[in-house]
């Protein structure tokens, strides 16, 4: 008896460092801002610097067959910066392949902003990593045993890093869309290590981003897009980033650069055929990439390891799942088509 309730103990230990590693994490799941078959739940994540702090999954099942057994495989997608998951499209589509399809907002991101929160911040990219870990501890939990994690933009160097650093078994390949590798300033980069050392010593001045919204026109259904979403999550102008995230942002891709990154499985690299500069929209901001140059993508998403398959998206916009639909019927095909090349 005593044995038995050593060994109980000793459980509950163990449960509550996981638990205290990996977040609070309910088994309480509600319908989704989406609709149509997506639900969620927060997780109350250790606190950081700014004080309590949480993230969220979404996710839609596969509905099994009668005659099939539990799916085992799954897609994790991480959004970018000023963004939060909306591409209810893009997760049908892996739900329709076969794949049970969960997503993150990241701490103060979208479903994750709390009162008080500065909307994005972030001192070191790591921090992350605990967010994306919750994710995959409740989909280890539904037997989900084979995933794909998926970044785009900032969520795409942020799985990267994630990936490099943490190498969890369960993840089998993984697929970056425009990932944010290097900055694109053109002259303003000489003034990234001075912002970067004032991160450090001052993290939260802040830094403006400019007056652009060519990039939300383009997206918009009101203006020239085809998309609807939260304005409130996903900000049609920029807003000032700190020191403190421009240092933060520099560290990783550093951290990922001359093969330090050394990745072992599987990477598609997805980026635009070209990038668009300006800050007022044209027509040209609905076929190319409006905020990085797709030339450094690819450069620097050609060291991340010894497998990387890179696919150059002819009329992609910077989120390449929310260009013209003449393109992304095409890049569905692809990516599950290259999903199938490496066994997955």
């Amino acid at each position: 008896m005593q044995r038995h309730t050593l060994r109980t103990l000793l459980a509950l230990i163990l449960v509550s460092i996981t638990l205290q590693l990996s977040g609070q994490v309910s088994d309480r799941w509600v319908p989704d801002i989406l609709g149509d078959g997506y639900e969620m739940r927060h997780i109350e994540q250790p606190d950081d610097y700014t004080g309590p702090v949480i993230s969220t999954v979404i996710r839609k099942l596969v509905t099994p067959r009668i005659d099939s057994t539990t799916v085992n495989r799954g897609v994790l997608y991480v959004h970018g910066f000023n963004d939060y998951f909306f591409q209810a499209e893009m997760g049908d589509r892996f739900v329709e392949h076969g794949y049970n399809f969960y997503a993150v907002d990241l701490r103060r991101y979208g479903r994750s902003l709390v009162k008080g929160d500065k909307p994005f911040d972030i001192r070191d990219m790591s921090s992350y990593f605990q967010d994306i870990d919750s994710a995959l501890v409740i989909m280890k939990r539904q037997g989900i045993t084979e995933i794909i994690l998926i970044g785009h933009s900032t969520g795409g160097l942020t799985s990267a890093y994630f990936e490099s650093r943490c190498h969890p078994e369960a993840i089998k390949a993984l697929i970056l869309n425009s990932p944010f590798l290097d900055w694109n300033l053109g002259w303003k980069e000489r003034l990234i290590p001075a912002i970067s050392l004032l991160g450090k010593i001052w993290p939260s001045f802040k830094i403006s981003q400019g007056m652009s919204t060519a990039y939300a026109e383009s997206l918009l259904k009101q203006y020239h897009g085809e998309w609807t979403y939260r304005t409130d999550w996903k900000f049609i102008q920029s807003p000032p980033v700190t020191a403190g995230w421009v240092r933060a942002i520099t560290r990783a891709q550093k951290a990922l650069r001359d093969g330090k990154a050394d990745i072992r499985i599987p990477i598609l690299l997805l980026y635009s055929s070209a990038s668009v500069d300006g800050s007022d929209w044209t027509p040209e901001h609905n076929r190319a990439d409006g905020v990085l140059d797709v030339k450094d993508i690819k450069k620097y998403g050609m060291e991340l390891g010894p497998d990387v398959t890179c696919a150059k998206v002819e009329g992609g916009m910077h989120d390449l799942v929310l260009s013209a639909k003449d393109v992304r019927e095409p890049l569905y095909r692809y990516i599950f088509a290259w999903l199938a090349r490496k066994g997955l």
